[in-house]
């Protein structure tokens, strides 16, 4: 097969006279996607008849360097395929055939993920990131003040920005990838629209008076939402700074846009969540469900899962719950994990919504299954502080944890 793709390549670019080229990008020998018809300099010539003696001996050492290449591949480039298909995997899996290996998120799956490369990018707490909706680049948001995008594909980080002045907290992507919205944690309590092409402000979004500690854009258009300890939730749309909906409520809020954009959900005093139309927000909640205080802790964030099905909410404490998102129940408590100091960690379901995954302050990730509850793995990211941050990449097999530092994980086997 290796044979075959190597022709396959040379015939993909120039010929020069009496020969083939088979490029390949310097140093590291990167092979591009045959598909993509898509490849690189320099240049090793291959000898146009490789019936003598010389061209065949030529050509077993470009498939040896080939075979070597694919075996010891970048590990951190991805496939096309997307999670939502069913089934996702790195480009180190292999076949014999001429389609890609898949992989699907198991038990035996989760456990095998490993630590693959860590960024030591932050002098200070990583105190949020998000991935874009391809998938292919992550940002985050640190207590040093700087915003640091990272390349998912490459494993490498692509570039650092700073908000010196007003801090940079709760990060969001955008529709577009090359926009973000933030809270500030200095100064003000302003929410900001920043341009990462050019380093920017396109919009500021005042309005709350204490500290923003909920961010959530629509999956569907512009409008995003925010929670403040102020007690309001207030809406918003990125092409107007003017604040669209004001909700005062009676505690503290957590709040989360649903996979639809339809509804959004508001996590309020640590004890009840509403449910609310984004279409007639105003004429109050559609469903409201008590759940019983836990005094011990205090809920530090809310998400939906992919499929709408369940509410997970975080806490401070060492406990998250779910919840069914349509008639309120507590489906599971989840514990087990060290937070003894109250840090806020996050925690998140997989993009199939089948496991809830999140840190602890020792380090370790702990994963349970949404559907049964029960514990499927604890990973051993070794991280030097407590893994305040942590997501599932949208469309491919990998995820990312954080602390001051910031760590990417692939599977090590293929299921």
């Amino acid at each position: 097969m290796l044979f075959c793709e190597a022709i396959e390549l040379s015939r993909e670019v120039p010929r020069s006279r009496g020969c083939r080229s088979l490029r390949a990008s310097g140093d590291d020998m990167r092979v591009t996607n045959v598909a993509k018809k898509a490849v690189c300099f320099p240049c090793f010539l291959l000898p146009w008849s490789v019936t003598t003696t010389g061209g065949i001996s030529f050509l077993k050492i470009i498939i040896i360097i080939i075979f070597l290449h694919s075996c010891c591949a970048d590990y951190y480039k991805f496939s096309n395929r997307k999670l939502n298909e069913g089934v996702f995997f790195p480009s180190h899996t292999h076949t014999h055939s001429r389609g890609r290996a898949t992989m699907k998120l198991t038990d035996n799956v989760l456990r095998s993920f490993r630590v693959a490369k860590v960024f030591r990018e932050n002098s200070d707490k990583i105190n949020c990131f998000d991935f874009s909706s391809n998938g292919e680049t992550i940002i985050s948001s640190s207590d040093d003040d700087s915003i640091v995008l990272y390349d998912c594909q490459e494993g490498k980080p692509k570039r650092t920005l700073y908000s010196k002045k007003y801090g940079v907290d709760l990060i969001r992507y955008t529709h577009a990838a090359n926009t973000v919205v933030y809270s500030s944690n200095k100064i003000d309590d302003t929410i900001r629209y920043l341009s990462l092409h050019d380093n920017k402000y396109i919009r500021y979004f005042p309005g709350h008076n204490k500290r923003v500690t909920s961010l959530s854009m629509s999956p569907v258009d512009d409008t995003f939402i925010s929670g403040s300890l102020d007690k309001t939730i207030r809406l918003w749309d990125l092409r107007s700074p003017n604040c669209q909906g004001l909700m005062h409520l009676q505690g503290k809020p957590v709040c989360s846009f649903d996979p639809e954009g339809l509804i959004f959900a508001a996590g309020i005093n640590s004890e009840m969540v509403k449910l609310y139309d984004l279409r007639s927000f105003d004429k109050g909640p559609f469903a409201t469900f008590k759940l019983q205080y836990d005094r011990t802790c205090e809920w530090t964030g809310l998400k939906f899962s992919n499929d709408g099905k369940l509410i997970l909410l975080s806490t401070n404490g060492g406990a998250l719950r779910i919840l069914d998102a349509f008639k309120g129940a507590v489906l599971h408590s989840f514990g087990g994990y060290n937070n003894s100091k109250g840090v806020i960690l996050e925690a998140s379901f997989t993009p199939d919504s089948q496991f809830v995954m999140i840190g602890s302050e020792d380090g370790k990730i702990h994963v349970w299954n949404a559907e049964s509850g029960m514990k499927v793995a604890l990973l051993d990211g070794k991280h030097t502080g407590p893994i305040t941050c942590l997501q599932f990449n949208p469309k491919f097999m990998t995820f990312a944890s954080a602390c001051s530092n910031m760590a990417f994980w692939l599977p090590t086997i293929d299921d």
